[in-house]
């Protein structure tokens, strides 16, 4: 377990590296307040020591004008040391984000099969907020706690009643500030967690929709977004900070007013010798106690300690687990062929009951096959056959542990990881869509052209509809896609996949979630952007697959039959078990 001291020295840089400049005004503010704690005790010797009588000439408001003066200044100083305090935290907190979100886009997939959405999610919006807040917090109070001690380490001094009732008059008057400036925080308050709930509403959709986006190149685009809710937080985030800093000051300067007040009446007395040293002493220091610096500075080490474990969380995430990494490779468009050489895929068991934890069990095995460029070619088998396993190994969202996979001739692992992406289009049953336009989900990764975006839509029997949409294809389709039906959304997923026009297509169980109309409306569209295309289908319903130009069946991981589907239906295998289980149940 790392020590304060290490987890300090990982965080630091993310603040002095980003914001030297607000370091600085923090630093310049807190030598002008710490410059202005012994005025106070100098005036008072200064009174003392002439006992009231001689103040050098002076008019008899001078060193009342003289303290609200210098409380203004501190006052000041506090609010620019604050300032420059939360401006380091935020910009740090900016930084830390946008190397945490943008590692997550490239990371390998390994981050989102350890780590769940909500962790991931937690880690880049709200435990590193929550621990640049604490770190701000703690070294505020540090700041401010040990100058204060160093100057009033003094006994509390009770007041007669009229100096006593003269503090009182400050009550009402710091609550009606009180209560302007917590309007103010409130408002503020309700726009950072509007801002909070946006930011985690970007981060949340790119964790799900992890394999979209790097299919499509879509890394760029989502930063941006993220980058501009980010900055949105960060300043209002700034204004809490600088809005709530606020009251210290001006309760201070109210205070001045009263003990300037105070000053002047004792002045006055003394004039008239009813002043006495010892009721204007216990006043001054009445008043400096007030701050009660010993509690805050016992209480630092729990902020202090929490605040740097959470950053450090965030930063945990980040160093766990490598960036992605490929070869030099870039061929621009591939034929599509598609051969597996021996193939095998382990994983490690976890938190299962059918095997003891971290056992070793074979997704695949010994997975030998060739896929001729413009082949169609359908994967069926029992659940845990390994089909989706398999596809998955091509885009390289899964690395197999044994064996060689080959596009065009030359191995996945020496394409450039962009370039071999982009080989490939998904649809899927489970579609995810992102909260835009239905321009910018049909064009994810890549600026909208409108005349490609109708021509995709038409080509997935779904223009029609999106022309009756306001806004046409600009309007918003919601969370997810949650204005469109299922078979909207599926072809929704189709259009997309027409739109990026790569050779290579993987559809997995694009049809099994749909009623009988839907299917047929989607799988006409399926049918149009398979055509010229090296197409691997993944269906359960096996009547969907009876046009492949050949059917592979798998059985624990293995490939136990594969060829034209009359001819399996015929060699009375697997497939023909499979086939006529599913129509005997229809």
């Amino acid at each position: 377990m790392s020590t304060l001291k290490q987890r300090l020295a990982r965080v630091i840089p993310y603040f002095r590296d980003n914001s030297r400049s607000a370091l600085l005004l923090a630093a310049s503010g807190n030598v002008v307040a710490a410059a202005t704690e012994p005025v106070i005790p100098y005036i008072l010797k200064t009174l003392l020591d002439s006992g009231f009588k001689n103040t050098s000439g002076l008019p008899i408001w001078a060193v009342p004008l003289a303290v609200v003066v210098l409380f203004i200044v501190r006052g000041i100083s506090w609010w620019v040391s604050s300032y420059g305090l939360t401006k380091a935290s935020q910009n740090a907190v900016l930084a830390i984000r946008r190397h945490l979100f943008a590692h997550m886009l490239r990371a390998a997939p390994a981050l989102f099969t350890r780590n769940t959405a909500s962790s991931i999610t937690n880690n880049i919006v709200y435990e590193i907020q929550q621990g640049s807040n604490l770190l701000m917090g703690t070294v505020q109070t540090l700041i401010r706690g040990t100058l204060t001690a160093l100057f009033f380490m003094v006994s509390l001094v009770v007041l007669n009643w009229r100096l006593t009732l003269l503090v009182l008059v400050l009550f009402p008057i710091t609550g009606f500030l009180v209560r302007i400036v917590s309007k103010r925080l409130h408002r503020l308050n309700l726009a950072g967690q509007d801002a909070t709930d946006d930011l985690a509403y970007v981060v949340e959709e790119n964790v799900l929709a992890w394999r979209i986006v790097r299919l499509h190149g879509a890394a760029d685009q989502e930063q941006r977004r993220f980058e501009n809710s980010s900055r949105l937080m960060r300043s209002l985030n700034i204004k809490q900070q600088a809005a709530g800093s606020l009251m210290s000051p001006v309760t201070q300067v109210l205070a001045s007013f009263a003990l300037a007040a105070v000053l002047w009446m004792a002045l006055a007395e003394s004039t008239r010798a009813h002043g006495t040293v010892g009721g204007f002493v216990a006043f001054i220091t009445c008043m400096l106690l007030m701050i009660q610096p010993f509690k805050q500075l016992s209480d630092v080490m729990a902020p202090l300690t929490r605040g740097t474990a959470a950053m450090e969380r965030g930063l945990d995430m980040l160093e766990a687990i490598p960036v992605e990494s490929g070869g030099t490779l870039s061929p621009g468009r591939v034929k599509g062929d598609i051969e597996f050489r021996d193939v095998g895929l382990r994983y490690t068991a976890r938190d299962s009951s059918e095997v003891p934890d971290g056992t070793q069990v074979a997704a695949l095995s010994d997975i030998d096959l060739k896929i001729r460029a413009g082949e169609t070619v359908a994967f069926v088998g029992p659940s845990g056959a390994g089909k989706t396993s398999l596809v998955n190994l091509l885009p390289r969202f899964v690395e197999p542990t044994s064996g060689d996979i080959l596009i065009d001739g030359a191995r996945i692992h020496d394409y450039e990881m962009t370039a071999l992406r982009s080989q490939f289009a998904l649809v899927s049953q489970d579609v995810v869509l992102f909260n835009h336009s239905v321009a910018a989900n049909v064009a994810l990764g890549d600026a909208a052209d409108p005349a490609r975006v109708r021509s995709a839509l038409a080509g997935a029997n779904l223009l029609d509809f999106v022309m009756t949409m306001p806004g046409g294809i600009d309007a918003p389709i919601g969370h997810n896609g949650t204005q469109l039906s299922g078979g909207q959304r599926q072809r929704l997923a189709i259009a997309r996949a027409i739109y990026k026009d790569a050779p290579i297509l993987i559809l997995d169980e694009a049809t099994s979630a749909l009623d009988s109309e839907s299917e047929r409306a989607v799988q006409a569209a399926l049918e149009v952007l398979m055509k010229g295309r090296t197409t691997l289908v993944i269906a359960h319903r096996l009547s969907t697959i009876e046009h492949a130009d050949r059917v592979i069946a798998m059985e624990h991981g293995r490939i136990v039959e594969q060829g034209p589907h009359a001819e399996l239906l015929a060699a009375g295998g697997l497939y023909a078990r499979l086939h006529a289980m599913q129509f005997r149940n229809a």
